[in-house]
């Protein structure tokens, strides 16, 4: 047997075949159907291989053999970047990953504020939609691809397997632990409602018509409990929108909020990115806080026990993950899934406590 690389090309399943006297279907099994093989002819196939060059065959073409792709595709509306600059972001991408990898698919990061065509297009197996705008036109070109689809954080799951979190719950525990230590005014910091995106005071509509699931469901606990104390909505709260979630964006959000006539006692961020924008502002008007302003957050990403935030805790990575093993199911046959709900938790750490009888407010 001359096993030496060919010279001028690459070498093919059928070079290999010819070189070992054996047929390309058994070439072939080596690499597909192993247990057809004993293990020692499997070995020298392999051997004879590596030493022409041979790579094994393409994936690529395997996969639209078998009329796989290989992929999974999570769809999100937002930027590339986003997927990794956010942190809770990036630890849904962790679980979606830990349950995908087991079964040997890739992920496809399709971002697409107003990119049907990125969808329609997409080479992949099934869709984690995550969180895109009720009304989307990617949501709705995903849908109708006819593969897998599981929804997370979706306002309507459409009759498919679909992941939540209790964001009402948890938006109303953060509210009424804010309630129980004597405060009675309150800023929101809350994530973008709906497309366009738009930073400031939000007006009635475009609050009670939001588009995007999280924001809706936290404005409805925030409201339940702090209206349940006997409060008037319109004149315990304001609410200022935020044109993307980071930490600057917060700043900005809270600097207003802070700087006003009616300063707030305690903010309610809707993310934990938020609240570290409003802690820096805090701190730039010379603000103490828990002292002079308390504040909470929500996600409970690993930089909130850093910043000893008190916060609201979603199992971000477990989110994902369960969001990949529904996919995976379908992708096997099996029945698709009733809706799963996971539960939120408030962590109270060191930035609330109870309110000042006279804020300090510059």
């Amino acid at each position: 047997m001359s096993s030496a690389k060919l010279p001028g090309r690459r070498a093919t399943l059928k070079d290999v075949a010819a070189a070992l006297g054996v047929s390309p279907a058994t070439v072939s099994n080596a690499y597909n159907r192993p247990d057809q093989l004993s293990p020692a002819l499997r070995e020298r196939i392999l051997i004879a291989a590596r030493e022409l060059g041979y790579l094994g065959p393409d994936p690529l073409a395997r996969n639209l053999r078998r009329g796989q792709a290989g992929a999974i595709g999570v769809v999100y509306a937002d930027r590339l970047s986003y997927a990794f600059a956010d942190p809770a972001a990036a630890l849904f991408l962790q679980g979606v990953a830990s349950a995908t990898e087991q079964a040997g698919l890739s992920l496809l990061l399709l971002p697409t504020p107003d990119s049907p065509d990125t969808v329609t297009s997409a080479a992949v197996d099934g869709f984690v939609i995550y969180c895109l705008p009720e009304g989307s036109s990617s949501l709705q070109a995903a849908l109708s691809r006819g593969v897998p689809c599981v929804l997370v954080d979706q306002l309507v799951s459409y009759g498919q397997p679909a992941v939540y979190i209790d964001d009402e719950g948890g938006a109303h525990q953060a509210a009424q632990h804010l309630l129980d230590l004597g405060h009675r005014t309150f800023g929101i910091l809350s994530l973008e409602l709906q497309f366009p995106r738009r930073r400031g005071r939000p007006c009635t509509d475009r609050e009670a018509g939001a588009s995007f699931r999280p924001p809706l469901e936290r404005l409805s606990g925030y409201r339940r409990a702090i209206e349940s104390a006997g409060l008037r909505w319109e004149e315990a709260v304001q609410v200022l929108e935020a044109n993307e979630n980071s930490p600057e964006e917060g700043e900005t959000l809270a600097r207003e909020l802070l700087s006003g006539e009616r300063a707030p006692t305690a903010l309610l961020a809707m993310s934990d990115q938020l609240a570290l924008g409003a802690l820096r502002a805090a701190a730039n008007l010379g603000l103490r806080v828990p002292e002079d302003l308390s504040i909470v957050g929500y996600d409970d990403v690993p930089s909130a026990g850093a910043l000893n935030l008190t916060t609201v805790h979603q199992p971000t990575v477990r989110k994902g993950r369960l969001a990949g093993e529904l996919l995976l199911a379908q992708l096997a046959g099996e029945t698709p899934a009733a809706p799963e709900l996971l539960p939120t938790e408030l962590v109270v750490r060191g930035t609330t406590a109870p309110r000042r009888t006279v804020p300090t407010h510059p």
